[in-house]
């Protein structure tokens, strides 16, 4: 059996044969990489410059098996340059695009921006099941920080022990996934943290709720725990959207849903502030973990 750098090796808890279930229990392109590593084409990125090529994602501080692109839909786009809360300073990022394919820039746009109106749609109608005005969050994303990403998750010689993205609640407020017919998306069951597969619908996206509407709507809406398990002969491809907010929205408790009886459960925070701590620790292990959403709930 080949050895797998100690890098990618999940605590055993976490494992992809640990606490799960084999079956559901209920009822895109293919994007060439190889010339992403050649100078001329890209510069690889990191955590300041959070856009383009990156193999050496971190998840909960351990290193996931896939290679990602990450596009931002405003380019330039605008965030905090520093975790600091006191520091009010910006800086622009902008996208990184290839030389090839030589339409590769046009479908990633197109793309971004059918997603946008699709995730805007579902927001509309999450804010009228909660007897809002279907407007009530476009405030919010002036400025959004939303990206997209392309995954693509390499066959693995252990499988057994390493994960393609590991468990984890998206920071955003929704996402929208497109992905292959290989499958390896896994949710956590709420009620009691078993782990079951997502089957791929053939012309279907998959839609999260990520942390944002979460906070908004006081846990009326809940961000479901995932993650990604690989396999040793295929691999996968999936295109994930996350609509983000802009940098300097404070995401806390929505005072129309607030009540003596529905009290807040979350702090406020700024989106910005945010975004960017959780950001600087994907590109390396750090001895603590990094901040979460649960850091912000009120205690009783």
């Amino acid at each position: 059996m080949e050895d797998l750098d100690q890098t990618f090796i999940q605590a055993p808890e976490h494992r992809a044969d640990s606490n799960s279930i084999p079956n559901q229990p209920e009822e895109i392109p293919v994007i060439d990489l190889s010339r992403l590593n050649d100078p001329e084409d890209i510069q690889k990125r990191d955590e300041v410059n959070p856009a383009g090529y990156h193999d050496g994602e971190h998840t909960k501080n351990v290193r996931d098996w896939k290679e990602v692109f990450d596009i931002y839909f405003k380019d330039p786009m605008v965030m905090p340059s520093s975790t600091d809360p006191e520091d009010e300073g910006l800086r622009v990022v902008y996208n990184k695009w290839p030389q090839f394919p030589s339409d590769y820039r046009e479908a990633c746009q197109e793309y971004a921006g059918h997603a946008e109106k699709l995730a805007f749609r579902l927001l509309e109608l999450i804010s009228l099941s909660l007897g809002l005005p279907k407007e009530r969050f476009h405030d919010y994303f002036k400025e959004q920080m939303s990206f997209f990403r392309i995954n693509r998750y390499p066959p693995c010689p252990r499988p057994d022990l390493a994960l393609g993205v590991g468990h984890h609640k998206d920071a955003d407020v929704i996402s929208l996934l497109a992905q292959d017919d290989v499958g390896g998306l896994q949710i956590s069951r709420r009620s009691d943290g078993v782990w079951f597969p997502i089957r791929p619908v053939p012309n279907a996206l998959v839609i999260n709720i990520g942390n944002c509407m979460e906070v908004w709507t006081n846990d009326k809406y809940w961000s479901a725990e995932h993650r990604v398990v690989v396999n040793s002969t295929r691999e996968r491809y999936s295109i994930p959207f996350f609509l983000l907010p802009s940098h300097d929205v404070e995401v806390k408790p929505l005072e129309e849903l607030l009540s003596p009886e529905n009290p807040p459960r979350y702090k406020g925070y700024k989106y910005g502030k945010f975004y960017v701590s959780r950001n600087r620790s994907d590109f390396k292990k750090l001895e603590i973990q990094n901040i979460q959403i649960d850091d912000f709930k009120v205690v009783t």
